[in-house]
C-alpha cells in the first residue's frame, strides 16, 4: 500500500516536470517565431517628465558607479530628477550626501531621500520616493547596474508611442561574466531567461513580469494598480501581474542592455534565489486564481502565466523525485514507468540555454562547455534552500527583504558584503 502510494506520487512529480520542460518547449518556440519581430516606434520631440529610482540599502562599493551612469543620462535636464531612495544604515549614506552635492553642483537635479526605517523594503522606499514628486515616467536601477547613457531615450520613445505600455523591460547585461566558474553558470541561466523566455512570452502576447531592475514605469500604470506593495519579496512581479490583469501592457526591449553584477559567490547566490523563490511562490498564491477567472486571457495566456508563476515550484518536485527513486528502485515500482515523453521534454531548458548563446556570443560553443555542467550542479545544489523558500511562499510566510549583496569585484577588504 505505502510502495502504491510512493509510485502514485512520483508518477504525479514526473508528470508536473513534463509539463513544465513541454512549457520551455513553447518558449522555445515563440521565441524563434517571433524573435524577429519589429517594433513600433515614433519620433518623439516633447520628453515627458521622468524620475530615475535608485533604491539602495548599505552600497558602499558600488553606489558612486551607479550614481555616476545616472547622472551621465543622455535626457533633457529640465525634465529629470534623479532619487537615491537611501535606507542605508552605514557608510553608504555620508558617500551619497557627498555624491548628490557634486552631481547638484553639475546641474543634475540629485535628491537624497533618506527614510527612518525600512518599511516596506524595496516597495515602500518607490513608493515613498514616487509620494515626493510629480513626474510621469519612473526608471528603476538595483544599486549594482550601470545604465548606458541613452537607456532613457531609448525606453520612453516606446512609452510615448504606446499610451497603453505600463512598462518597458531592458535585457540584463552582465559586468562580471567571466570572474569565475559561478558567475559563467549564471550568465547562461540569465540569458536564457532574458533572451528567449522574456522574448517568447512578450512577444506571444502571454504574461511577463518587469525584473526588478533596468526598466521604465509609467507612474499613472503604478497607480492605477494599487502602487509598490511589499506583500511579496518580489515586488516587481506582483505590481506586473496586477498591472496586466487591468488591461496595461508591458515592452521587452533585448536589444536595450543594461550590464549588472552576478553573485561571485555562492552564499549570495543562494540568498538571491531564495527570494527570488519565496517572493515568486507568494504571487502564485496570489494570482493563480485570479489569472484563471479573467474573461480576457486566452487558454494559452493562462496556462503560460501558471508555469510562470509556479517556476520554482519545479524545486521541491525535483527534490521529492530525488528521495523518491531509491525507495522504489528496490521496490522494483519504476520497471514498467515509460518515461520517454519526460526525457524528450527535457531538452527544452538545454536548448533555451544553446539558443541564448547563440544569439549573444560568438564564442557560444566554449561558453556551454564550461557553463552547462556548472549550471547543472548549481540547480541541483541550490534546490533544497530554494524548496524551503517555495514552502515559505505557500504559507504567505513574510520574511524579511534579504538584500542581495554586491561586491563590485572587491571580494577582499569587502567587510560588509554579506550583511
Amino acid at each position: 500500500m505505502i510502495i502504491t502510494l510512493l509510485t502514485l506520487v512520483y508518477v504525479v512529480c514526473v508528470l508536473l516536470l513534463t509539463a513544465f520542460a513541454i512549457g520551455s518547449i513553447a518558449l522555445l518556440i515563440s521565441y524563434l517565431l517571433h524573435r524577429n519581430d519589429p517594433v513600433p516606434l515614433s519620433n518623439i520631440t516633447d520628453w515627458p517628465s521622468a524620475v530615475v529610482q535608485l533604491p539602495i540599502y548599505n552600497e558602499y562599493y558600488v553606489v558612486e558607479r551607479l550614481m555616476k551612469a545616472c547622472a551621465e543620462l543622455d535626457y533633457p535636464r529640465d525634465k529629470l530628477i534623479i532619487q537615491v531612495l537611501d535606507d542605508s544604515t552605514d557608510e553608504t549614506s555620508a558617500l551619497v550626501a557627498k555624491l548628490a552635492a557634486y552631481w547638484r553642483d553639475q546641474g543634475i537635479n540629485v535628491q537624497h531621500v533618506q527614510r527612518s526605517n525600512r518599511e516596506g523594503y524595496k516597495a515602500g522606499a518607490l513608493a515613498h520616493g514616487l509620494m515626493l514628486i510629480d513626474c510621469e515616467m519612473s526608471a528603476v536601477f538595483d544599486a549594482d547596474f550601470v545604465p548606458p547613457p541613452d537607456f532613457l531615450k531609448r525606453a520612453i520613445t516606446h512609452m510615448v508611442s504606446d499610451p497603453k505600455l505600463a512598462a518597458v523591460q531592458g535585457r540584463w547585461g552582465h559586468i562580471n561574466s567571466g570572474e569565475n566558474p559561478l558567475t559563467r553558470a549564471v550568465t547562461l541561466a540569465l540569458d536564457g531567461h532574458f533572451v528567449v523566455e522574456q522574448t517568447a512570452r512578450n512577444r506571444a502576447g502571454w504574461l511577463m513580469n518587469f525584473n526588478g531592475s533596468a526598466g521604465v514605469w509609467r507612474v499613472r500604470a503604478i497607480e492605477d494598480a494599487g502602487g509598490w506593495r511589499d506583500t511579496t519579496l518580489t515586488e516587481d512581479m506582483d505590481l506586473s501581474y496586477r498591472s496586466q490583469l487591468k488591461g496595461w501592457r508591458l515592452l521587452y526591449l533585448p536589444d536595450l542592455v543594461v550590464p549588472g553584477e552576478i553573485p561571485p559567490v555562492i552564499n549570495a547566490y543562494k540568498q538571491q534565489q531564495a527570494r527570488w523563490a519565496q517572493g515568486g511562490t507568494q504571487c502564485f498564491r496570489r494570482w493563480l486564481i485570479p489569472v484563471w477567472r479573467h474573461p480576457g486571457l486566452t487558454l494559452m495566456q493562462r496556462l503560460m502565466a501558471t508555469m510562470h508563476l509556479a517556476q520554482y515550484v519545479v524545486h521541491p518536485i525535483i527534490i521529492l523525485v530525488i528521495l523518491l527513486t531509491p525507495p522504489l528502485l528496490i521496490a522494483h515500482s519504476l520497471q514498467n514507468l515509460n518515461l520517454g515523453v519526460l526525457g524528450m521534454a527535457s531538452l527544452g531548458p538545454p536548448l533555451i540555454f544553446i539558443f541564448s548563446q547563440q544569439a549573444l556570443y560568438i564564442d557560444w560553443k566554449k561558453r556551454m562547455f564550461w557553463g552547462l555542467p556548472m549550471l547543472i550542479v548549481l540547480g541541483t545544489g541550490i534546490a533544497w534552500s530554494n524548496s524551503r523558500a517555495v514552502i515559505r511562499g505557500l504559507f504567505d510566510r513574510h520574511d524579511e527583504f534579504l538584500r542581495t549583496p554586491k561586491f563590485a569585484q572587491k571580494l577582499s577588504g569587502n567587510v560588509y558584503a554579506m550583511r
